[in-house]
């Protein structure tokens, strides 16, 4: 009866345990679905993505997905490898500009040239800016140059010309005498030079003179006889045509020329013998500083004549702000040059060698 009665009292005591443990197990105080989810408030990395709202139902039990290593691969991709994403082309600017401040492996190369050139510094003077005539200021004031061509033949007439007020432009043929005396002579006084390179005109009667510039000659022969007319003396700014009507309109030719003066740092004055001359526009292709005639002065040898040429010259200048003339070294034109140069200074001019006006058509005085 004790045995029995014991085994009683042990199950009513279990009963009642369980009955006690499992009402606590069941406590809203501990819910098993927050204990079941304790374990994910461990913090972890978000992906860099757009937000999710947590999953419903069951869903939201399972467990976080386990980082993936791809979802930040893509991102060193695109930053590791320059030449993927290249830089922006301002930024780009910016490191070569950082770069020139360092040490070069190599000299830095001059940059190409421009179809037309608007700045003249390329790190050493050209010759035609070396050689150039001093020119007063022109505070505002119209320029006038004007050029005295055909100067070598005649010393009585070269040296008349020299006494006239500078700066004028004298250009001397390369077949006259004693060029290197004269030359040295109007740059002392403050003149400007530049090589007269006789040229073949379209009358052929016309003689143009000893190795001159003609269609028959071959591109050799014609840099050839260019670059003996550029050993007659120094210290000039470069060349212009005298006669040369046919010559300077054939292309071929032209271009063997304004390729020694592009070369040699020398400008090109086209005297326009000839209307179709493509002096100018092979020079303006090549970069070349040059310049073209406005007016002659004494095509007819009359001072009259002369007088309205030269109140032309006048009327461009105003209207423009310079203007070129040439002249030759004639009684007619020498008399009438030595009378108009103080007027018109007086009138508000002012006289420049021929290098002021270049400079000013590039922009660069």
């Amino acid at each position: 009866m004790r045995l029995l009665a014991g085994l009683i009292f042990i199950f009513v005591v279990g009963v009642g345990l369980g009955v006690v443990l499992g009402n606590w197990l069941a406590s809203p105080e501990t819910p098993t679905a927050q204990m079941a989810l304790k374990p994910l408030n461990v913090p972890y990395e978000v992906p860099a993505r757009a937000y999710r709202p947590p999953l419903r139902n069951t869903q939201r039990f399972l467990p976080p997905p386990p980082a993936q290593p791809p979802v930040q691969v893509p991102v060193a991709e695109k930053v590791a490898p320059a030449p993927v994403v290249p830089a922006p082309r301002v930024d780009a600017v910016a490191k070569v500009e950082t770069r020139e401040t360092e040490p070069a492996p190599r000299a830095p190369s001059a940059p190409p040239e421009p179809a037309i050139a608007t700045r003249i510094d390329r790190g050493k003077t050209p010759m035609w800016l070396a050689n150039a005539a001093a020119a007063p200021a022109s505070d505002g004031r119209p320029m006038i140059a004007l050029v005295i061509d055909d100067l070598g033949l005649s010393q009585t007439r070269a040296r008349r010309t020299i006494a006239l007020p500078a700066p004028l432009t004298l250009a001397f043929l390369p077949y006259g005498s004693n060029l290197s005396k004269l030359a040295d002579a109007s740059r002392l006084a403050g003149h400007e030079l530049i090589i007269h390179v006789n040229m073949e005109p379209k009358d052929h009667d016309v003689d143009p003179g000893p190795k001159a510039l003609l269609t028959s000659l071959n591109a050799d022969e014609v840099r050839n006889r260019l670059e003996w007319a550029l050993t007659r003396f120094d210290g000039y700014i470069g060349i212009s045509n005298h006669m040369g009507s046919r010559f300077t309109e054939w292309p071929d030719g032209m271009e063997a020329v304004v390729r020694v003066l592009k070369r040699r740092g020398l400008l090109f004055f086209d005297s326009v013998t000839s209307t179709k001359s493509v002096g100018a526009a092979l020079a303006r292709a090549h970069g070349l500083a040059h310049a073209s005639r406005d007016i002659f002065l004494d095509h007819d040898r009359d001072a009259a004549a002369v007088a309205r040429q030269l109140a032309q010259t006048e009327r461009i200048a105003r209207r423009r702000g310079y203007a070129i003339a040439i002249g030759h070294p004639y009684d007619v034109t020498f008399d009438a040059l030595k009378a108009w140069i103080p007027g018109a200074i007086k009138r508000g001019f002012v006289m420049v060698p021929l290098s002021a006006i270049v400079r000013r058509q590039r922009g660069e005085g």
